[in-house]
């Protein structure tokens, strides 16, 4: 079976899953987005997914969704882009070019800086606020205890456009309570969209109410 091959077996497999879990949840199938996560990967990797239809995509790194997308969105109307990595402040202007969702929008001064380039660029982008459930210092998002604050300071005085949280819990928990404290949050800040669940626990994330799965190496591999 050749790359391009296994990539579509391997995204019809998670499709399927997405439904199994989506049924059993009783939630409607369409209410679930699949954001498949090309980071690591090049071009060719995409275009086998992109040939059956998919639309959504998801990248980690500004820099590397510059050198890939630009010349894909010329072969391929229609692709809707999400940055799911952490985004650097000096990375904003390319950001707000290439992605039309940024789902990392975790601080004060970032909100700022998007809100000022939005600003100047006419660009309309959506936003999705990341919050930092398991509190690790070393990952991104805002905590949970402050989340409620945050999003009344971006949608309501810097006016971004704020459609949904997300979460990426601790590798070393369980998930579900993770996805419990987003949808809880969410659900008393009138925000609709979850972003939650990866390859390993996508499914789980699908009985907590996500949804938007971002998806990478059990569609394109396990990455080098």
């Amino acid at each position: 079976m050749g790359q391009d091959e296994k990539v579509c077996v391997n995204y019809k497999n998670v499709k399927k899953k997405i439904g199994e879990a989506a049924t059993k949840a009783k939630r409607k199938l369409g209410s679930i987005e699949l954001i498949a996560v090309g980071k690591t990967f090049g071009a060719d990797r995409m275009k086998p997914l992109l040939q059956d239809g998919h639309r959504l995509f998801g990248e980690n790194r500004v820099q590397e969704a510059e050198s890939k997308w630009p010349a894909i969105r010329k072969s391929f109307s229609g692709v809707e882009l999400h940055l799911i990595g952490g985004l650097q402040t000096n990375k904003v202007k390319a950001a707000v070019q290439l992605f039309d969702v940024i789902e990392t929008l975790d601080r004060p001064r970032l909100a700022r800086v998007l809100a000022k380039e939005i600003a100047l660029s006419g660009k309309k982008l959506t936003f999705f606020i990341q919050v930092n459930t398991g509190n690790e210092p070393q990952k991104s998002g805002i905590s949970p205890h402050e989340a409620d604050a945050f999003i009344h300071f971006c949608r309501d005085e810097l006016e971004l456009s704020v459609a949904g949280l997300m979460c990426i819990p601790p590798t070393n928990e369980e998930p579900s309570m993770h996805f419990a404290l987003l949808k809880k949050i969410a659900e008393r800040n009138g925000i609709e969209n979850l972003s939650m669940g990866m390859s390993s626990d996508y499914e789980v994330a699908i009985q907590f109410g996500a949804t938007h799965v971002r998806v990478g190496s059990a569609i394109f591999g396990e990455r080098c």
